[in-house]
């Protein structure tokens, strides 16, 4: 068996577009949270900007994240827009540790309008660390069953979700954690909290729920916040 992993669900401010300021927060969240990994909402490095430029990996803004995740050994999952070399524009998880950010999973599901810019990801990604492999989803990713049940015939111990819902959206988050852990997994759902784009208000309530569906730790509504608890 592998040993607990510290794990961490973060709703931080963000910036509209600035991804230097946001990923500055991110690193300031990893610095305090001090967990193996580290999880960030939908689009939080540019906020839900359905029109913000696609990040390139590579970006030298993604510098203050890196650095934070050299220095406690962290993965962060952070969520951007990202272009693939064949020009198609994906919503996006990126993986980032102290040795640069690459992109772990692209959005499989898409609502309008999102489906006018970007492209839909092709498959499920599972990633490991520590011996525990990740199912990762983003938003919309986590209501729809087949996601889930693709990502647990992929094998995985926990579902890892970048998401957003609005502020009366707290009903529908806890019915899809229960369905998800349905497959006799962890849930960790990083949520947005505060607004985003055309959402004057977001849900928050960021959390980790155990394989029964029962929620082991949960952040406020506010932004700013984080909480974590250990997969063991």
């Amino acid at each position: 068996m592998p040993e607990p992993l510290l794990l961490a669900v973060a709703q931080p401010f963000c910036t509209p577009y600035d991804v230097d300021a946001n990923a500055t927060r991110h690193a300031e969240v990893v610095r305090a949270a001090d967990a193996r990994v580290v999880v960030f909402p939908e689009l939080s490095l540019t906020g839900y900007e359905l029109d913000a430029p696609a990040l390139d990996p590579n970006d030298d803004r993604l510098a203050p994240l890196t650095q934070a995740c050299t220095e406690t050994g962290a993965l962060a999952l952070a969520g951007a827009p990202v272009r693939d070399p064949d020009g198609r524009e994906y919503i996006a998880i990126l993986s980032v540790t102290g040795e640069g950010a690459a992109v772990a999973y692209r959005k499989m599901f898409l609502h309008p309008p999102e489906d006018q810019r970007f492209a839909a990801g092709e498959r499920p990604a599972v990633i490991e660390v520590g011996g525990w492999r990740l199912g990762l989803a983003i938003c919309k990713d986590t209501g729809v069953a087949e996601h889930a049940t693709a990502t647990a015939e992929a094998g995985m111990d926990a579902y890892v979700a970048g998401v957003l819902f609005s502020a009366r959206g707290g009903e529908r988050r806890d019915e899809r954690v229960r369905a998800i852990a349905g497959h006799g997994v962890w849930v960790a759902l990083a949520c947005f909290a505060g607004s985003t784009g055309d959402y004057p208000q977001t849900s928050g309530g960021s959390g980790i729920w155990n394989p029964a569906g029962a929620a082991i730790v949960q952040a406020s509504a506010e932004p700013g916040t984080w909480v974590a608890a250990k997969l063991e």
